[in-house]
Parts: structure tokens; C-alpha cells; sequence
């Protein structure tokens, strides 16, 4: 298994590796990236407005071919389509840097086609909004398949992620099948609740993920004993730390170990490891509300998992592809090594004869997805066949 490298640059490919485990056409995306393929050769960082254009083109085009649909009133064609028009907004609202031209109004473009695409195909997905200290907390909620209360997982961002890419990665769909729910969420730092809010990321997960369990106490069809979280790429800290501080989580789990993202911060000063998106330097200090390089420093000081691994008590899973070019692999064998007091760990390392290796299976998320839904359904008492 191997990532799909049409670019010649890891950001620019990873971008359209998401976008194709998500559900992007292989044709459309031919389409977008033809006329940038010179513009990656100058680097990550330029030609990112002309790979917006492009996507945003391709996008603007399936919408008005949605909007046909929906006047002879196929809406889960329709559908369909929108699906794909959010899918590529959002890529390319990812791609720019903050503050960038028509960013704003790619992400306001791209939730608007989420949200037609949600109602028209009669998707198993609510939109709610969880409060916080200091602003709300937009989820999408996906009931598990069967009757009476369900075990539910809470399932956090990365980085740069957002909760619709979450709904995509068909891990909600996984767990569901499987007879548990899901609650994805725009964290602090993430998707809606950094760009409408204004509300930055914190080390300290358990304060928001602890308002996510006090919303899924109040629902009739979730058991608040069997509440499980996870979350992705950088959600490899927020999890684990989260369980570590919160006693009603009954289990979790991480898809992508990050252990020390502080000290990888270090090694990209040093260009060690490849990023996650362009403007890198730039992005990060947005999520993290940071003036400066030195406040960005001061405010990510505690993305360590150092001391906390060991609060853990309960069962916890640590995954990770065994050839991640972002988050060395090292960091997942520290992270189980320090499961010292779960009374049950497991680690799971993705290698070449499955797929999944990259960075949390970009180049075939289908493991990951599965894996993670297995191990919770037998941990919280959902079924697997």
C-alpha cells in the first residue's frame, strides 16, 4: 500500500488522499488537479489559491447540477452530488492559509452543501450544538443501529480536520452498523468553532470532551456507562488525555498515536517529518489563538502525554501506521508502553501487507475504520457480526 502521489509535494497528495477516502471521483479530481500540477512543483505553500479555484470550480458545478436534480425532484441524486461539492469545498478551505482570500466563504459555501446533502439523502446524522464554558460545540450525532440505550464514542479532530471529514471517514458508519453511536466534534481549535467562534485549541481536552459527556448523559438512547472516545491524527493526544482526566469515559482509543507533539514541533522546526497542510507555521498559531512563534511555544507546552498515559484505567487501544511520515511510529510504542495501569491495552500497527501505513491510513483508511469499530463494539458491548 502506498499513498497516491500525483503531486510532487506529501501535503498537496495528502489533500487528495483524503479526499478519495472520503468519497471524492477519481475523474473529478483528474479534472481539478491537471491544470495545478506545474504550480506543486514551486513547493506546499504556492499555488494554493490556484488549487482553491480549481476544486471551488468543480464544486460550483456540481451544485448547479444538484440543483437540477433537486427541481425533478431526485433529491438523493441531488444529494449525491452535494456530497462530493462539500467534500471538495472543504479540501480546498483546508488547503489556504488564515485569513486568505475567499477562505471564509469556502467554509460557509461548504457547510451550506453538507447540510443539503444531510437532509436530502435522509442520513443518519443530527447536527447539535454542545455548550461550553465560552461558546457551543457543534457535533454531528449518529445513532447506533438497534434498540434501547447504545454505548456511544466521542470522535475528535486532528489538527486540521473538521467534523464532516470525521462523518466521511465512515468510522460513524462503522460503530453504527456495529450498534454503537458517534459523536463527532468541532473541538476547540477545529472545523466551525475555530472559524465562526473564534475558540482555540487547548492540551487540556478534558474540558470540552467532559461538556461532550455531560450532553450525552441527558439522551434517552445513549448508556452513560459505556462512553467511549477516540479521535484522529493530532486527536491522538486529545483522546487519550481526555480519558486520562474524565472517569465516566469507559474506554478509548486513538487513531494515529501522538505522544509528543510539542517535541515534534521541535523536529518540523528542523524540517524533520513531513506537515499536515500548507502555511504550517501559520496554521498552527491560528489554532493555538497564539501572537507569536514564542506564544505558540508557551501555549502547546503541555501536548505531551508524558505522566498522563499512566491515569488511564480503564481499556485503551493505540493505532498507527507503521509507515507515517508526520508522527514517527516511535510515539505509539510510548504511548502503549505507558498504558501501564488499563486493564487492558492493545497496540495495533498497521504495516504493508493490509494498508493503511501513512498517516492514520491516508492511503486506505478502510483498516483503521474497521479495526477501531471491532475493538469498541467487543470493549463497549456492541456486536461484530
Amino acid at each position: 500500500m502506498a499513498l497516491f502521489e500525483y503531486f510532487p509535494n506529501y501535503v498537496w497528495n495528502l489533500s487528495l488522499a483524503i479526499s478519495l477516502e472520503s468519497g471524492g471521483k477519481i475523474g473529478e479530481i483528474v479534472d481539478m488537479c491537471a491544470p495545478i500540477k506545474e504550480a506543486a512543483n514551486n513547493g506546499e505553500d504556492a499555488g494554493t489559491l490556484q488549487f482553491m479555484e480549481q476544486w471551488v470550480k468543480m464544486a460550483d458545478k456540481l451544485i448547479g447540477l444538484a440543483a437540477e436534480d433537486e427541481e425533478k425532484g431526485r433529491l438523493f441524486s441531488a444529494a449525491a452530488k452535494l456530497k462530493r461539492a462539500a467534500l471538495y469545498l472543504f479540501t480546498a478551505e483546508r488547503m489556504q492559509g488564515h485569513g486568505h482570500p475567499g477562505r471564509a466563504e469556502t467554509f460557509a459555501k461548504a457547510q451550506e452543501a453538507f447540510s443539503k446533502h444531510i437532509r436530502f439523502s435522509n442520513a443518519n446524522c443530527e447536527r447539535v450544538e454542545i455548550a461550553l464554558e465560552d461558546g457551543v460545540m457543534p457535533a454531528l450525532f449518529v445513532r447506533g443501529e438497534g434498540e434501547g440505550p447504545q454505548p456511544c464514542v466521542v470522535y475528535c479532530n486532528g489538527l486540521d480536520s473538521s467534523k464532516e471529514l470525521l462523518f466521511w471517514s465512515s468510522l460513524p458508519q462503522a460503530l453504527a452498523r456495529r450498534g454503537v453511536s458517534c459523536l463527532c466534534v468541532d473541538q476547540p481549535g477545529t472545523g466551525e468553532t475555530l472559524r465562526l467562534q473564534g475558540l482555540p485549541a487547548t492540551p487540556y481536552s478534558e474540558r470540552w470532551a467532559s461538556k461532550a459527556v455531560d450532553w450525552l448523559e441527558k439522551q434517552s438512547d445513549v448508556d452513560a456507562k459505556r462512553i467511549g472516545m477516540t479521535g484522529i491524527s493530532l486527536g491522538g493526544h486529545f483522546a487519550p488525555r481526555a480519558v486520562a482526566f474524565e472517569p465516566r469515559f469507559a474506554a478509548g482509543a486513538c487513531w494515529g498515536a501522538n505522544h509528543n507533539w510539542a517535541e515534534v514541533q521541535q523536529k518540523r522546526l528542523k524540517r524533520e517529518g513531513e506537515n499536515p497542510v500548507p502555511h504550517y507555521w501559520n496554521h498552527v498559531m491560528w489554532v493555538f489563538g497564539a501572537k507569536d512563534m514564542d506564544d505558540f511555544r508557551e501555549k502547546s507546552a503541555d501536548m505531551n502525554l508524558n505522566g498522563v498515559m499512566e491515569r488511564i484505567k480503564v481499556p485503551f487501544l493505540v493505532t498507527h501506521g507503521e509507515k507515517d511520515r508526520q508522527i514517527s511510529l516511535d510515539y505509539a510504542y510510548q504511548s502503549y508502553d505507558q498504558l501501564v495501569n488499563a486493564p487492558k491495552r492493545e497496540l495495533k500497527i498497521f504495516t504493508p501487507r493490509e494498508g493503511g501505513v501513512e498517516h492514520v491510513g491516508a492511503d486506505n483508511m478502510s483498516f483503521g475504520c474497521d479495526y477501531i469499530a471491532d475493538w469498541f463494539a467487543e470493549t463497549l458491548g456492541g456486536k461484530t457480526a
